[in-house]
């Protein structure tokens, strides 16, 4: 229950009734329809033309995935808990346009939830599959030094509220071990993967606790978590938007940058462009007026970050088909980018 309303628990639940008592709006009907196949893989999301006075054309409604073992892990991670906290705590304060929730509700002991939000599919998304082109990288890359430049030194005072959580919390070692090794036994034996990858994969585990310890260190902003292709939107007049907030979190900044620039733009334009794209985000963070010695650090933590980021294909292949096409792509362009990342960034060194 949230707000004296029942919480659907499929997309069936979802009527004209329901959405009109969730959203203030006056729904006359609706028709809903699954967008996103293979794009995310934590939750279902679906767009629901609507009909009736006064109201949008169409919404977006997000639920739990459908994928049994990847609602285990969202649940696990609280995911589902943190983007409904975005939605009701944080968004307001967001520093780049995010979308509107009508409405947002989650079973804090269950971790059913909803979330009713804008339908921003006018605007210009990257297919991550296809890679994010240098000058949408850049701009990416501008609107990633603002959202961490907004919440610069917060992010152990959200952790500490409930608001995000830490790399360094402990629920991360308890169950990355877990859902890797299923990940990995699952990708290695449906993908041939590059050397690099088998360079490094057998040794993340134990690698992972340090990792998180170093990425966590400070000083934390508030983390995306997520901060790829498929999540980032761009309009016409140079605007970006901003999606998927299930994995928010606290830690070093150069995570974010390192997730995005290794798993999301092709090795080519990663090779080409990752000094540049690095000192971009500092300078942007320094014109905001972040110190320069709370960046001293940040090009090692960026190669840790890149580093862990193997995790981000190897467990999202656990809740993937990979007879669909789409999905065992994605998967396979994350990894082929990563092995560029290890030997670009000497990321065995790590281990």
């Amino acid at each position: 229950m949230s707000d004296g309303l029942t919480l659907p628990t499929t997309i069936d639940d979802v009527t004209a009734q329901w959405l009109s008592a969730a959203t203030g709006l006056d729904i006359t009907s609706s028709k809903a329809e699954q967008i996103g196949a293979g794009i995310g893989v934590s939750s279902a999301l679906y767009r629901v033309t609507l009909e009736g006075e006064g109201c949008p054309p169409s919404i977006v409604v997000k639920l739990p995935a459908l994928d049994e073992a990847a609602v285990f892990t969202s649940t696990i991670l609280r995911m589902y808990i943190r983007e409904v906290t975005f939605f009701t705590k944080l968004a307001v304060d967001a520093p780049v346009r995010v979308p509107h929730a009508y409405f947002a509700g989650v079973d804090q002991e269950t971790s059913q939830f909803v979330v009713v939000m804008e339908d921003m599919g006018s605007m210009r998304i990257v297919d991550q599959t296809v890679g994010m082109l240098l000058e949408d990288a850049e701009r990416a890359v501008d609107t990633l030094a603002r959202w961490h430049a907004k919440w610069w030194r917060q992010g152990d005072a959200l952790a500490a509220a409930g608001d995000t959580v830490s790399l360094g919390d402990p629920i991360y070692p308890a169950i990355l071990p877990l859902v890797f090794e299923e990940g990995w036994q699952k990708v290695t034996g449906a993908m041939d993967l590059a050397p690099a990858i088998e360079r490094v994969g057998p040794k993340w585990t134990a690698a992972m606790p340090q990792l998180l310890a170093d990425l966590s260190r400070g000083p934390n902003t508030m983390l995306h978590g997520d901060y790829r292709g498929d999540n980032i939107l761009f309009d016409g007049d140079d605007s970006v938007a901003l999606l998927d907030f299930q994995l928010i979190g606290s830690g070093v900044g150069a995570y974010d940058l390192a997730y995005m620039i290794t798993q999301t733009l092709e090795p080519h334009v990663a090779a080409a462009s990752e000094r540049a794209l690095f000192d971009r985000w500092v300078d942007g963070l320094r014109s905001a007026g972040v110190a320069a010695d709370d960046l001293a650090d940040a090009w090692e933590d960026y190669r840790k970050a890149a580093l862990f980021c193997l995790v981000y294909p190897i467990v999202a292949s656990r809740g993937m088909d990979f007879d669909d096409p789409r999905q065992r792509l994605l998967i396979d362009k994350m990894n082929e980018r990563f092995s560029r990342a290890v030997d670009d960034l000497d990321l065995a060194s790590l281990l």
